[in-house]
């Protein structure tokens, strides 16, 4: 029986990493993908890199996303996306988060990564974002308070 996959899923920030040419993500990539490891891009993620390739409003940040989404293939990179149901369930994953105000509002995106990370049974996250960082700090470190993921 094979064992479990080796997946990492990756928030937008790192692909931004990788497009800065930044030593620890290139040397993170390596790492993992030499031990085998799939490195997966969550569709809000993929999102987020596409809608600051063409509305961005800042034109170094437009010229990373241009070159992480170029390079995807290259650094074998694989964007996953989910059906509309599981996007529901993301949605409503968001919410409960914050409820419990584990991220701020204006950090629904944040949620969606998490939550299409979880529901793709990805055992990671790679993120450098803060918010993501904190959850469990601010969730004083209650484990009970991530019950709502297992029902993913």
């Amino acid at each position: 029986m094979p064992g479990p996959k080796k997946q990492l899923s990756l928030d937008a920030n790192f692909a931004f990493d990788l497009a800065a040419e930044k030593e620890f993500a290139h040397d993170f990539l390596e790492v993992f993908q030499r031990k085998g490891y799939a490195l997966l891009l969550p569709p809000t993620a993929f999102h987020e890199l596409h809608t600051i390739l063409i509305e961005g409003d800042i034109e170094a940040e437009r010229k990373l996303a241009g070159i992480a989404l170029r390079r995807m293939t290259q650094w074998s990179i694989r964007p996953f996306d989910l059906d509309s149901t599981a996007e529901a369930v993301c949605e409503q994953f968001v919410r409960g988060l914050l409820h419990q105000r584990l991220i701020p509002e204006d950090e629904f995106n944040d949620g969606l990564i998490l939550a299409e990370t979880s529901l793709e049974e990805i055992p990671l996250l790679v993120t450098s974002d803060k918010h993501l960082l904190d959850i469990l700090r601010w969730s004083k470190g209650s484990v009970s308070r991530f019950r709502f993921l297992g029902g993913l």
